[in-house]
């Protein structure tokens, strides 16, 4: 025979190539996590607490836009009434709730300095 088989060399440092091979990827989900994952339960968290703790009077913005304010909570139940214009009632579901607005006090409304 004219021509010699021919074999394929081990990779130097076998351990240390797959290490090389995984550190980025281990890099972008650690990057993915802190800056994407963790702020979102965080602020899923909030919301959740924030839903829980509604109560009559409370102004409230939906996440149609709709301003009104609370008229009556259920407990056990998703739906609470809201109150968007005078004698004006509709009832939503608990997780359509965006935001709770804080009421502007008669001090703060006038105060620019």
């Amino acid at each position: 025979m004219l021509i010699s088989p021919a074999y394929a060399q081990d990779a130097a440092g076998g351990g240390l190539a797959l290490i090389t091979q995984l550190a980025p990827l281990l890099l972008i989900f650690a990057v993915f996590y802190f800056l994407l994952i963790r702020p979102q339960q965080k602020k899923q968290k909030e919301h959740r607490e924030l839903l829980s703790k509604l109560k009559r009077g409370d102004r409230v913005l939906t996440a149609g836009g709709i301003l009104g304010k609370v008229t009556q909570v259920k407990d056990g139940v998703d739906e609470i009434e809201v109150e968007i214009a005078p004698n004006v009632r509709v009832s939503v579901l608990r997780q359509t709730i965006g935001d709770v607005l804080k009421p502007v006090g008669a001090n703060d409304a006038g105060a620019k300095t």
